[in-house]
């Protein structure tokens, strides 16, 4: 039952209760044998009596309203932690053995396909791109293999903002291997992804060099 229904029913049942309690408490006081004179200015009067009552009333609705009040606070607390922990996001993906990738004479996305683990499956591996599933803070990593007769570049971008890169210079005939890393603070559908820049290459085979990962740390 929720605070906004179980707070008016206590707050009726304790009223109704307290109430029978003072006219059976009246009634009692009422229906005593007579006092004497000096006896009788002891006692109080039915309205001194109900102003008496009403008064402890008041202070334990006041008492009851604050229990309530905190108990609604710590039941919102932890609907708020179960909610966060309902989000596990955490994928890692390479371009699998498709040799040497470019050079293009323009940037392309580039389409991680071979999937290790797409928890949360907010990685897309036809597109390449991950979609934040839920406000939070994501750690990525970004790695490149090449051979270095030609250049490479890569760049990570969030939202069409270029976050990091990695460039490796043409460095002569041997691989190279370069890599990168960024903890992000991503809204509800923010986009990550990592594009080839123009005229460089990147290579990847069944060794799985050429990588994207990343997961959530926390959510916000």
């Amino acid at each position: 039952m929720s605070c906004t229904i179980l707070y008016p029913l206590l707050l009726l049942l304790f009223s109704c209760a307290c109430l029978s309690e003072v006219q059976q408490e009246e009634k009692g006081v009422l229906t005593e044998s007579p006092l004497n004179e000096e006896e009788s200015g002891a006692v109080l009067t039915s309205g001194e009596f109900q102003q008496r009552f009403l008064t402890g009333i008041y202070s334990e609705l006041a008492e009851l309203r604050s229990t309530v009040r905190s108990l609604k606070n710590r039941l919102e607390v932890t609907e708020e932690q179960i909610r966060k922990k309902e989000y596990k996001v955490a994928f890692a993906a390479t371009l699998g053995p498709i040799g040497n990738l470019g050079p293009f004479n323009t940037e392309i996305t580039l389409i991680y396909q071979d999937v290790f683990v797409n928890e949360g499956r907010a990685y897309n591996p036809t597109t390449g791109i991950f979609t934040a599933p839920v406000k939070g803070v994501y750690f990525f990593i970004i790695t490149g293999h090449n051979r270095s007769s030609r250049s490479m570049g890569l760049r990570l971008f969030k939202n069409g903002q270029q976050m990091i890169t990695i460039y490796n210079h043409a460095l002569g005939d041997r691989y190279d291997t370069g890599s990168n890393s960024i903890s992000l603070t991503l809204e509800e559908g923010d986009h990550v992804y990592v594009r080839l820049r123009e005229n460089t290459w990147v290579f990847d085979n069944v060794n799985d060099h050429t990588s994207f990962v990343g997961h959530l740390l926390y959510s916000l």
